[in-house]
């Protein structure tokens, strides 16, 4: 009988970097929202091997693609010789900043460890999950959380009464950004590749205390920096998300998805509809309820 599982979406309410560090990670902390986009996984026990399809034919389905390299590696660390077949249906753009990759591949250590009888701990799928890529264990857990380190340290935190309600609208323009030139590109932003640290404490006391036009001013993206600069048009969607009635807007990740929040989800139809009649309609959009 397979196995389907949704592998939701992300945004980085907050993105802090404090400096490069000797093993040439950077550290970091930053604020992760779950976002109510899902791909959808489908998981059979089959043959020897890890077999794996996926809708996009843009995405390799080999070691280079993070969900093989979850699967390969779950049934390593298990000892298992059976194989797996996976099916990836993708609705979350590529290299987009919404976590979509990191996500499967977490949604995929679960999965498996569900088929096969749960033979791997939870300290063991986060050690494992860890080793795939710095966003993937937030992925195991489905609350918004903390992260710290170079991101794989998750602290669970209960939802934010500030975004109660609200509506996220995500705004991909149709091109992707390199999160590894993001980061290579820090080192021209002193200020930015080196944060002030605290940011992230002080923007989840207000999403518990205070309204979103209080917390939003406390979002904040180390990339924009590099990004902004190279991409200026990201910066005139959120100038423009803002001005017509968005209640915090940032880029997500290293890009190139821009997020705003909405009021509810009326309220986030009728901006895209706006943004729409403003920059064309070659952008791709979502809008879904936090």
């Amino acid at each position: 009988m397979p196995l389907e599982k949704n592998s939701p979406g992300k945004v980085n309410l907050l993105l802090n970097i404090l400096g490069k560090r000797p093993d040439g990670f950077h550290e970091l902390e930053t604020v992760m929202q779950p976002v109510n986009l899902c791909d959808r996984l489908t998981f059979e026990r089959r043959g020897g091997a890890v077999e794996l399809s996926c809708s996009d034919a843009a995405l390799p389905v080999d070691s280079r693609n993070l969900v093989h390299r979850a699967a390969t590696g779950f049934l390593q660390t298990a000892k298992i010789s059976d194989g797996v077949r996976i099916h990836l249906e993708k609705k979350i753009p590529l290299a987009a900043g919404l976590g979509g990759g990191s996500g499967n591949a977490a949604t995929t250590l679960l999965a498996l460890n569900k088929l096969f009888g749960q033979p791997l701990s939870a300290v063991k799928l986060s050690e494992l999950a860890a080793s795939l890529g710095s966003d993937v264990p937030f992925f195991l857990q489905d609350q918004p959380a903390l992260a710290t380190g170079r991101g794989e340290k998750i602290q669970p935190l209960d939802s934010f009464p500030a975004l109660r309600g609200r509506a996220f609208l995500l705004i991909h323009p149709g091109f992707g950004i390199s999160t590894l030139w993001a980061y290579q590109n820090l080192a021209r932003f002193p200020e930015a590749l080196n944060g002030r640290p605290g940011r992230a404490q002080k923007l989840i006391l207000k999403l518990q205390t205070a309204g979103l036009r209080v917390a939003g001013a406390e979002f904040y993206n180390s990339l924009e920096a590099p990004v902004l600069e190279k991409y200026p048009v990201l910066a005139l969607f959120q100038e423009f998300l803002r001005a017509n009635g968005a209640l915090a807007a940032l880029m997500s990740g290293s890009g190139s998805t821009t997020f705003a929040i909405a009021e509810n989800m009326a309220a986030g139809e009728s901006l895209v509809e706006k943004f729409k009649s403003k920059f064309g309609q070659n952008c791709w959009t979502a809008v879904v309820p936090v």
